[in-house]
């Protein structure tokens, strides 16, 4: 039987495509950060989407300047093959000061083809 609910895994069980994004996200690397999507993947954050690289490259490179913040891994879950959520505590001088999100990504051909940030 297949219930399909996430089951908690190590962070370095996560696909090293994964890994690369975030690490790449974290140290603001857009250029690096950008390469983990696939040609037209989505990302849905703060109610928008983006979809397609240009489109995520100029997401990417914003959500790098609009606030200061620290983020950590706090944990991490793997549905599927292609389904892994990596929860983030961040810290920073945005509204409310801490926030716990989900990074919730749908994986293609060792690539992000999804990603979807929520609280």
């Amino acid at each position: 039987m297949h219930d399909n609910q996430p089951r908690t895994i190590t962070p370095d069980a996560l696909p090293e495509v994964i890994t690369r994004y975030l690490k790449a996200h974290h140290a603001h690397d857009t250029a690096t950060a950008v390469t983990a999507f696939t040609g037209d993947a989505t990302v849905l954050d703060d109610g928008n989407t983006y979809r397609g690289t240009a489109a995520i490259e100029r997401w990417l490179g914003r959500s790098a300047t609009e606030s200061t913040y620290t983020i950590h891994l706090t944990d991490t879950q793997q549905t599927d093959t292609a389904h892994y959520i990596a929860t983030h505590h961040l810290e920073g001088n945005f509204p409310g000061g801490t926030i716990e999100l989900r990074y919730q990504f749908t994986l293609r051909d060792d690539l992000i083809e999804h990603l979807a940030i929520e609280l």
